[in-house]
């Protein structure tokens, strides 16, 4: 996720394709933590970038600049070993780079107008893709190599997005998934599911993406508002929670396995189950948690659901819906973790696990990334 305000001190934050560490970039350099410390893994103090993507726990970075510095074009993606520091390989192109996504197979580069797709062991380009201008450099991603798509916006007047299978290299359909511009795009893991949200920011879809048809509809809110980031909950299958964080300072939870087994009462098939009749089908509120100031209003904010587990109800004995951990980066340069339960009531109870400044981490603690 890229910041587009030269106001914020954090011009970037990612996460990993497992979740396992993130990356932020300010003006001074790029730094890799462990969530699960909080800790610093790397940095490197050399100037600003725009983007700084990792390849799960390795020692491969994916990283453009943010033009700042003369060495530091955001018309160069430069693919960065940490464990030497060096350069490995360098791609040059004619307009600024506003997105990477990677796995062990592809590598993605996205440009206002074009697409390009790469083999990421020879850096051999197999495909151009043109699109619609996409000045914000939206894009979904799934890493899976069994489900691996990548999601465009498709039109710069509604909300089409058009699903590109990236290991056969073919168009797999597109969705019209919005009467208003797409604003965030996101995928799952699998390539199992797509979440959108239009520039209106009141109603975030769900599709299926081998249906294309077929989707949830979760009611954010009445009143418009930018959506910063979506994103899906790790899982084998159908996952359980999608997250979102928006600009007024909400981290917003849709609970998708709670709304999954009300339909399933209702429906007698499997697919029935699990999809609605029609994508105008808005789902009740309650599906919905909110929590209100995670971030101040107006400041860019990312969010991801890092883990979620079925625990027991020690009251009741019974499980609860989900107890997932959620990991929130604003652009004003701090780390929150909060955990979340959601019991059989659909009912949910927050709680700050920890809080940390981005800027202010001493590098005396420093420590040595699992490289792979």
């Amino acid at each position: 996720m890229t910041s587009q305000s030269s106001n914020y001190p954090i011009l970037c934050a990612s996460f990993n394709q497992d979740l396992s560490g993130f990356a932020i970039s300010t003006r001074d350099g790029f730094k890799i933590f462990d969530p699960n410390s909080g800790r610093v893994c790397y940095e490197r103090a050399v100037g600003a970038f725009n983007i700084v993507e990792m390849l799960y726990s390795s020692s491969l970075l994916a990283i453009v600049g943010a033009g700042e510095q003369p060495s530091l074009s955001p018309r160069r993606l430069c693919l960065f070993n940490i464990t030497t520091g060096t350069a490995l390989r360098e791609l040059n192109f004619l307009t600024s780079l506003l997105a990477v996504r990677l796995n062990r197979k592809r590598l993605v580069v996205v440009l206002q107008e074009k697409t390009y797709i790469y083999d990421s062991n020879s850096l051999a380009i197999l495909d151009t893709i043109d699109t619609v201008p996409n000045i914000k450099g939206l894009c979904g991603f799934s890493p899976n190599l069994d489900g691996c798509f990548l999601a465009l916006p498709a039109s710069t007047t509604k909300g089409s997005v058009l699903l590109y299978n990236v290991m056969e290299l073919q168009s797999h359909c597109e969705i019209d998934a919005h009467r208003a511009p797409l604003a965030a795009v996101t995928l799952s893991s699998n390539g199992m599911y797509i979440a959108t949200a239009s520039e209106q920011g009141t109603i975030v879809r769900v599709h299926l993406v081998l249906e294309a048809t077929k989707s949830y509809s979760f009611r954010r809110g009445t009143y418009p508002s930018t959506i910063y980031s979506l994103s899906f909950a790790p899982s084998a299958q159908l996952p359980d929670i999608l997250v979102a964080a928006s600009s007024s300072g909400s981290v917003h939870v849709f609970s998708l396995g709670f709304a999954i087994n009300q339909r399933g009462r209702k429906s007698s098939s499997f697919l029935g189950s699990i999809l609605p009749d029609s994508v105008n089908d808005a789902l009740d509120p309650a599906h919905h948690h909110v929590l209100h100031n995670a971030a101040p209003a107006g400041m860019k904010s990312y969010v991801v659901a890092r883990k979620v587990d079925k625990v027991a109800d020690t009251s009741s004995n019974e499980f609860i819906a989900c107890r997932a951990t959620l990991s929130v980066i604003t652009f004003n340069g701090y780390f929150q973790e909060y955990i979340v339960n959601i019991n059989n009531q659909n009912e949910s109870k927050w709680s700050l696990e920890r809080e940390f400044n981005l800027l202010t981490v001493l590098s005396g603690e420093e420590q040595q990334f699992q490289l792979v």
